[in-house]
């Protein structure tokens, strides 16, 4: 049987997601409380990887197993074993064909960010910062010349496994309530740090360091020594992937809206 979980996670004490020696990574932790409940071990696909500091809204994976369970038993069993910043949200049998990468249609991300004269303390590690004015509009046209596929080697981490630097971003939506920012993205699939070294160069143009127009010299250059410094990775969120309706997964595994 085939097994899908929505998993809702607070990155700030972890190593990202995928599982790594140190045990410290959310796939490491969602495992180990799989096995417990289970009593047999247990092995998950993730929808999109996060990296360390980076936040899911609503993670999906899936597993195969031989254990029958009803869905809300999967809920309250694995939670039962998970620290306070990890919880599965729900789960649900889906066919044998569903993958919960492979499946996907979409991801979609946001990146939170406090505009103000001094860090923040309550909201540490969950908004990233800045503390000169932004121009929105000025972010707003940088960010349309990255709509469309095109290759995005300028904004992609030496580390990144991807088999192509070429990559659909369909939305960059930027919105603003009080002093916080909102940078929300949807793409086909994004490469390692993609978002953050795309923020960095959207904070440079809102900050009046570069023209709106750099950002098409910047995709244009295919080198990632034409981009901006990569940004922290504090506000970053993985909001979900997009499915299907046919795979039957709650409505919030496609789009989650959350700001603080």
């Amino acid at each position: 049987m085939r097994l899908a979980l929505g998993i809702t996670y607070n990155g700030q004490a972890y190593e990202g997601w995928q599982s790594q020696p140190s045990g410290r990574t959310v796939q490491d932790h969602l495992e180990a409380a799989l096995q417990r409940f289970a009593t047999v071990p247990v092995a998950t696909v993730c929808a999109g990887r996060t990296d360390a500091g980076v936040h899911g809204v609503m993670q999906v994976v899936h597993f195969d197993t031989d254990v029958r369970r009803e869905d809300f038993s999967w809920v309250r069993g694995t939670n039962t074993f998970l620290p306070p910043d990890i919880a599965v949200q729900w789960a649900r049998g889906v066919p044998d064909a569903f993958h919960a990468r492979n499946s996907a249609r979409a991801r979609r991300y946001a990146y939170v960010l406090l505009e103000a004269p001094v860090r923040p303390s309550v909201e540490a590690g969950r908004v990233g910062w800045v503390f000169r004015p932004l121009d929105g509009e000025a972010m707003r046209e940088a960010a349309g010349h990255l709509l469309g596929e095109h290759d995005f080697t300028s904004f992609r981490a030496s580390s990144c496994q991807s088999p192509t630097p070429v990559k659909t971003l369909a939305e960059i939506a930027i919105s603003r309530r009080g002093p916080y920012w909102r940078f929300e993205f949807q793409a086909n699939a994004f490469l390692h740090h993609m978002i953050r070294n795309i923020m960095g160069c959207l904070i440079h143009v809102g900050q009046g360091a570069r023209p709106p127009e750099w950002m098409r010299e910047v995709l244009a250059a295919r080198s990632r020594d034409a981009a901006a410094p990569t940004f922290a990775p504090d506000g970053l969120y993985f909001l979900g992937p997009v499915y299907e309706e046919q795979w039957g997964l709650p409505a919030q595994a496609a789009a989650y809206h959350w700001l603080p």
